[in-house]
Protein backbone atom coordinates (compact mmCIF):
# COMPACT_ATOMS: atom_id res chain seq x y z
CA UNK A 1 0.00 0.00 0.00
CA UNK A 2 1.07 3.57 -0.69
CA UNK A 3 0.53 5.62 2.45
CA UNK A 4 0.10 9.36 2.83
CA UNK A 5 -0.01 11.19 6.15
CA UNK A 6 -1.44 14.54 7.19
CA UNK A 7 -1.44 16.31 10.52
CA UNK A 8 -4.44 18.52 9.81
CA UNK A 9 -7.88 17.30 8.81
CA UNK A 10 -8.46 19.97 6.14
CA UNK A 11 -5.78 18.96 3.60
CA UNK A 12 -6.52 15.29 4.41
CA UNK A 13 -10.16 15.71 3.32
CA UNK A 14 -9.14 17.66 0.20
CA UNK A 15 -6.69 14.90 -0.75
CA UNK A 16 -9.34 12.21 -0.34
CA UNK A 17 -11.78 14.22 -2.46
CA UNK A 18 -9.11 14.63 -5.15
CA UNK A 19 -8.47 10.87 -5.21
CA UNK A 20 -12.18 10.01 -5.41
CA UNK A 21 -12.60 12.49 -8.28
CA UNK A 22 -9.79 10.61 -10.07
CA UNK A 23 -11.86 7.42 -9.78
CA UNK A 24 -9.88 5.89 -6.92
CA UNK A 25 -11.19 4.35 -3.71
CA UNK A 26 -8.67 5.34 -1.05
CA UNK A 27 -8.67 3.91 2.44
CA UNK A 28 -8.52 6.61 5.09
CA UNK A 29 -8.35 6.72 8.85
CA UNK A 30 -7.52 9.00 11.74
CA UNK A 31 -4.72 7.34 13.68
CA UNK A 32 -2.56 8.34 16.63
CA UNK A 33 0.22 9.67 14.40
CA UNK A 34 -2.13 11.62 12.10
CA UNK A 35 -4.65 11.39 9.30
CA UNK A 36 -3.78 8.53 6.93
CA UNK A 37 -4.70 7.77 3.33
CA UNK A 38 -3.75 4.51 1.61
CA UNK A 39 -3.82 3.50 -2.04
CA UNK A 40 -2.98 0.14 -3.63
CA UNK A 41 0.62 -0.28 -4.84
CA UNK A 42 -0.71 -1.00 -8.31
CA UNK A 43 -2.28 2.45 -8.77
CA UNK A 44 -1.85 3.43 -12.42
CA UNK A 45 1.45 5.15 -13.16
CA UNK A 46 -0.24 7.90 -15.17
CA UNK A 47 -2.21 8.88 -12.06
CA UNK A 48 0.78 8.77 -9.72
CA UNK A 49 2.40 11.96 -11.08
CA UNK A 50 -0.83 13.91 -10.50
CA UNK A 51 -1.30 12.31 -7.07
CA UNK A 52 2.27 13.10 -5.98
CA UNK A 53 1.97 16.71 -7.21
CA UNK A 54 -1.31 17.21 -5.37
CA UNK A 55 0.05 15.55 -2.23
CA UNK A 56 2.98 18.00 -2.31
CA UNK A 57 0.48 20.88 -2.47
CA UNK A 58 -1.46 19.44 0.45
CA UNK A 59 1.76 19.00 2.45
CA UNK A 60 2.51 22.67 1.93
CA UNK A 61 -1.00 23.54 3.13
CA UNK A 62 -0.57 21.14 6.04
CA UNK A 63 2.70 22.85 7.03
CA UNK A 64 1.22 26.34 6.67
CA UNK A 65 -1.75 25.41 8.86
CA UNK A 66 0.56 23.88 11.43
CA UNK A 67 2.81 26.95 11.48
CA UNK A 68 -0.25 29.19 11.80
CA UNK A 69 -1.40 27.23 14.84
CA UNK A 70 2.09 27.23 16.39
CA UNK A 71 2.54 30.96 16.01
CA UNK A 72 6.14 31.96 16.68
CA UNK A 73 7.18 28.57 18.03
CA UNK A 74 9.75 26.83 15.84
CA UNK A 75 9.23 23.26 14.67
CA UNK A 76 12.30 21.29 15.65
CA UNK A 77 11.35 17.83 14.41
CA UNK A 78 8.81 15.86 12.44
CA UNK A 79 7.95 12.22 12.87
CA UNK A 80 8.61 9.62 10.20
CA UNK A 81 6.78 6.32 10.62
CA UNK A 82 8.93 3.20 10.50
CA UNK A 83 7.32 -0.25 10.26
CA UNK A 84 9.17 -3.01 12.07
CA UNK A 85 9.03 -6.69 11.10
CA UNK A 86 7.15 -7.57 14.31
CA UNK A 87 4.27 -5.34 13.19
CA UNK A 88 5.06 -2.38 15.43
CA UNK A 89 5.25 1.10 14.00
CA UNK A 90 7.65 3.58 15.59
CA UNK A 91 8.20 7.27 14.93
CA UNK A 92 11.67 8.51 14.06
CA UNK A 93 12.28 12.17 14.87
CA UNK A 94 13.70 14.03 11.85
CA UNK A 95 14.75 17.64 11.33
CA UNK A 96 11.98 19.17 9.16
CA UNK A 97 14.51 21.02 6.99
CA UNK A 98 16.24 17.74 6.18
CA UNK A 99 12.96 16.00 5.36
CA UNK A 100 11.87 18.90 3.13
CA UNK A 101 15.19 18.70 1.25
CA UNK A 102 14.74 14.96 0.78
CA UNK A 103 11.18 15.40 -0.51
CA UNK A 104 12.35 18.01 -3.02
CA UNK A 105 14.32 15.29 -4.79
CA UNK A 106 12.50 12.03 -4.01
CA UNK A 107 8.89 10.95 -4.39
CA UNK A 108 7.00 10.43 -1.15
CA UNK A 109 7.37 6.63 -1.30
CA UNK A 110 11.14 6.54 -2.00
CA UNK A 111 12.25 7.59 1.52
CA UNK A 112 10.04 4.77 2.82
CA UNK A 113 11.84 2.28 0.60
CA UNK A 114 15.19 3.58 1.87
CA UNK A 115 14.09 3.39 5.50
CA UNK A 116 12.72 -0.14 4.98
CA UNK A 117 16.08 -1.26 3.57
CA UNK A 118 17.86 0.10 6.66
CA UNK A 119 15.35 -1.50 9.06
CA UNK A 120 15.70 -4.84 7.25
CA UNK A 121 19.51 -4.63 7.49
CA UNK A 122 19.28 -3.96 11.23
CA UNK A 123 16.65 -6.57 12.01
CA UNK A 124 18.05 -9.27 9.68
CA UNK A 125 21.80 -8.64 9.36
CA UNK A 126 23.56 -10.36 6.46
CA UNK A 127 27.19 -11.01 7.42
CA UNK A 128 28.30 -11.89 3.88
CA UNK A 129 30.42 -9.34 2.01
CA UNK A 130 28.17 -6.90 0.16
CA UNK A 131 29.45 -8.01 -3.26
CA UNK A 132 28.24 -11.58 -2.52
CA UNK A 133 24.64 -10.62 -1.61
CA UNK A 134 23.27 -9.84 -5.07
Amino acid sequence: MLEYIFFDERPWKLFITFLVEKGLQPESAKEDQGFMVSLPDDTADELMDAIEAYYDEMLEMNEALFMEEQGDEDVHAVGVSVNLSDGRMVEASVDPKLLNRILEVLSTDEPGQFITAIVDAIEKPDERPFCRRH
